[in-house]
């Protein structure tokens, strides 16, 4: 399909279209416009983050609404705040020539009475967060009783977000008739439930291949130890001064201390995480899509429906807990034909999930060396160059200052004056880069006799876990499960040893004592956690207790 034009979709909605600068639909577009417009069965969508979701939906569900009946017609359901408010302007650009269609977002972080108040009005198409559609059901506020179409958008992540019930309940009031989209980046166990739940005999769309972005966008990674993670990060922001993009990590509390550290080393930078009001994330947003910003400093839930063009630059500061979850951040850069970079800055025990992404979303990453002192500040000169050379002149404003500044310099030579005014701008990088250390780990012998010499010293303690392969245990989630109790992704974590009913793991040693005791109380696959620091002088390895314990075992049941 060369256009839009070949679509079927009506005259006002491809006037629609050609204002925000349509040309040629994608892949996903093509194929869910025709199926919307030619049959009312459901429809389940594997597409990833950029791939024209919204439009794919929107432009054929906006042509079946009828403006003038003003019953809810269209639900739309999204993980995020941002989504929902994205999407929403998404339907109103598409239906700017349709008089009568009244698009509402009602979410989570704002004022219910305002949203009770715009679909009392009446509302064709309602965007919503699960939870706040949810309540707005349970107030008789929001009636879907009569809906035609309902639209499970990233439906993968409302499940990893913990909003099964609120889908559950949702659902349950949406009439048998209607006709059900379902988007998602994953096809996971819980998806496919939903289908079989709540959906009926759905046609089943992949576009997945076509947005793994080989072509625009070049995966790279840089390998270093833990502690020198965010040096890294400053001297990426320095190398590339154009720089326009997402920093990715994993909780909200190191999202703050990330973009707190860059606000202080004078970095146009700023945080977006679950914390923020409302307010607080729009005017974060405001500045970013500026590009007041240069930096946005976000965890995966948080980034979730965030639709910026020309980002050059996807900084990982953590690899993602699921290996999916990097198309998802990667494919924000790269769109529209531009060029992109996606960066993982990881540790070498690391580079297995590297290749485990690899494998996965068939691209292929190339390890480079951080950039040192000198290539750094060549950059920073050249940018600054060009700045100066590409300045507009205003002749009229500096024509009467002109005397005196021609004064001044008059006892200084051309080469001088050139010296003196890149001195002025440029010494801050000078002096913090004159003496910049080698970060780079470039040898993996060299990283273990490092974790070795920690070890000696006693940085890492060796603690037990009471679940292991039993409870589907594996060394990312009990990374995940370290993580969150710690409430931080910056704790080294040294060897894990999964066994079948428990599990050993080494951690820094600083905070060993506190792990023990904030993971009380919490749960996993059932089970409650209990962490405690192992008995070093039990002999033998761990496998071979727990070959004793096998043993043990059998002797009784004997």
């Amino acid at each position: 399909m060369q256009s839009f034009m070949e679509t079927g979709l009506q005259e006002e909605i491809l006037q629609a279209v050609k204002v925000l600068g349509y040309e040629k639909p994608t892949p996903i577009q093509a194929k869910t416009i025709l199926h919307l417009l030619q049959t009312e069965q459901d429809l389940m969508a594997l597409a990833q983050t950029g791939t024209g979701k919204t439009a794919a939906f929107g432009l054929p569900i906006l042509q079946k609404v009828a403006p003038d009946n003003k019953d809810t017609q269209v639900l739309i359901l999204a993980p995020t705040r941002e989504l929902a408010l994205q999407i929403t302007d998404d339907m109103k650009s598409f239906s700017r020539y349709i008089d009568g269609i009244h698009v509402v977002a009602v979410y989570g972080g704002a004022g219910i009475e305002n949203q009770i108040k715009e679909l009392r009005k009446g509302a064709q198409v309602v965007v919503a967060t699960p939870g706040r559609a949810k309540d707005l059901l349970q107030r008789r506020k929001l009636k879907i009783d009569k809906i035609r179409t309902l639209v499970l958008d990233e439906a993968d992540e409302m499940l990893t977000m913990g909003f099964k019930d609120e889908l559950d309940t949702i659902l349950a009031q949406t009439p048998k008739d209607k006709q059900t989209l379902l988007f998602s980046a994953t096809m996971s166990k819980e998806v496919e439930k939903i289908s079989k739940n709540y959906m009926y005999q759905p046609q089943k769309i992949s576009v997945a291949a076509e947005n793994k972005g080989a072509d625009t966008v070049a995966h790279l990674y840089y390998t270093v130890h833990a502690k020198d993670r965010y040096e890294v990060l400053k001297r990426l922001a320095d190398i590339n001064p154009d720089i326009y993009g997402i920093v990715f990590c994993r909780t909200r509390r190191e999202t703050k201390e990330v973009a707190a550290k860059l606000m202080h080393d004078g970095y146009n930078a700023d945080a977006l995480h679950g914390d923020l009001s409302q307010a607080q994330r729009d005017d974060v947003m405001k500045r970013f899509r500026s590009k007041q910003l240069q930096l946005l400093v976000a965890t995966d839930v948080a980034a979730r429906g965030l639709d910026v063009n020309n980002l050059t630059h996807v900084i990982n500061y953590n690899l993602p807990d699921q290996t999916e979850y990097y198309t998802h951040r990667s494919g924000r850069t790269g769109r529209a034909g531009n060029k992109g970079i996606s960066i993982a800055i990881i540790y070498s025990r690391e580079k297995n999930k590297i290749r485990d992404i690899e494998r996965v979303s068939k691209i292929r990453f190339e390890q480079k060396k951080v950039p040192n002192g000198e290539e750094i500040c060549s950059a920073q000169l050249l940018a600054l160059t060009d700045k100066v050379v590409n300045t507009e002149i205003n002749n009229k404003q500096i024509e009467p200052f002109l005397e005196e500044i021609y004064h001044k310099f008059e006892h200084l030579s051309r080469e001088e004056i050139i010296k003196h005014f890149v001195a002025t701008e440029f010494n801050r990088f000078l002096n913090y880069y004159k003496n910049a250390r080698d970060i780079n780990i470039t040898d993996a012998k060299r990283e273990k006799r490092t974790v070795r010499e920690r070890r000696s010293q006693s940085r890492f303690t060796r603690l037990f876990l009471n679940v292991g392969k039993k409870e589907n245990l594996t060394p990312l989630r009990l990374i995940g499960i370290i993580n969150h109790a710690l409430d931080s992704g910056n704790v080294e974590i040294g060897k894990i040893e999964i066994l079948k009913s428990f599990s050993f793991f080494e951690i820094e040693s600083s905070a060993a004592e506190r792990l023990t005791k904030v993971i009380k109380n919490q749960t996993f696959e059932g089970r409650e956690l209990s962490v405690e620091i192992a008995n070093q002088k039990s002999g033998g390895s761990v496998k071979k207790r727990e070959k004793r314990r096998k043993k043990d075992r059998k002797k009784r049941f004997r």
